[in-house]
């Protein structure tokens, strides 16, 4: 069983196939094996790491309390365990937040970071805004119609059960990963970190909204932006097919210009 140690703490994590690296970091709601489409579909041509942060599925979860800042430290402990280099991070949700952070922290292991469904905690005074009329907006439904389509729901009532049960093998919460946004990095500090950014959403994202992306996509000089049709804030689970395209294309396109060393 693979383990890697995040300054004590063991953190689980699983990777398959060979290739170019992805490493997929799971929102609240998920760990290591709310990426089964995704490995299923990208393991043939890319190598593909999935993780559980401190708290969630087989990763330590023995402490009283979860921090949120001690989660992109689970990411490098795994980038560092594996030996990865240019690997690309995929963020789903708030663990884009940690994704990117992590991607700042080792730059010379992480050549991208794709924020699926997030802006990633950036520190920036428009895009906190933008993003809290979004949240103030998104509360008003039931928590899973902000995640899934209505239309999924009725349709794949089995599917949508599998989505709600994954979330109790965990042990640590939403509000454990809030404080992550706490000191984002600023569009400044990505920039200099050389790791390229992509926006990954969804047209039907209720959580976060495609005119915030596209915001945040003009602010941060040299991203990337992809917009899905007919997509919801969890893609990667409800429309599998077409976030494993977009997420393949930008592990093949992709690349950070690093700095002679």
């Amino acid at each position: 069983m693979p383990i890697a140690d995040s300054d004590g703490t063991s953190i689980y994590y699983e990777r398959h196939g060979s290739g170019p690296a992805i490493l997929f970091v799971h929102g609240s709601g998920g760990h290591h094996a709310a990426w089964w489409q995704q490995v299923a579909a990208l393991r043939e041509e890319f190598t593909v790491v999935t993780v559980d942060l401190r708290g969630f599925g087989k990763s330590d979860s023995s402490m009283p309390e979860f921090d949120g800042q001690d989660f992109p430290g689970d990411v490098v402990a795994v980038l560092d365990q594996e030996d990865l280099t240019d690997a690309m991070l995929v963020g789903q949700s708030i663990g884009s937040v940690a994704a990117l952070r992590a991607g700042l922290l080792r730059p010379e292991r992480v050549g991208s970071v794709v924020l699926g469904h997030s802006l990633g905690g950036i520190s920036h005074p428009e895009l906190k805004e933008l993003a809290a009329a979004d949240r103030a907006e998104a509360v008003k439904l039931p928590v899973i119609d902000r995640l899934l389509t209505k239309r999924f729901q009725e349709e794949r009532a089995d599917l949508t059960f599998l989505f709600q049960q994954m979330g109790t093998f965990n042990v640590a919460r939403m509000q454990d990963l809030r404080n992550l946004d706490t000191n984002g990095p600023s569009l400044d500090d990505i920039q200099a970190s050389g790791v390229k950014v992509a926006f990954l959403a969804g047209e039907k994202d209720a959580v976060l909204s495609v005119k915030t992306v596209t915001r945040a996509h003009e602010l941060l000089a040299g991203s990337h932006l992809e917009i899905v049709p007919d997509a919801p804030h969890s893609m990667y689970w409800e429309t599998p097919a077409k976030y494993n395209a977009a997420v393949a294309h930008l592990r093949r396109t992709l690349t950070a210009p690093k700095e002679a060393a």
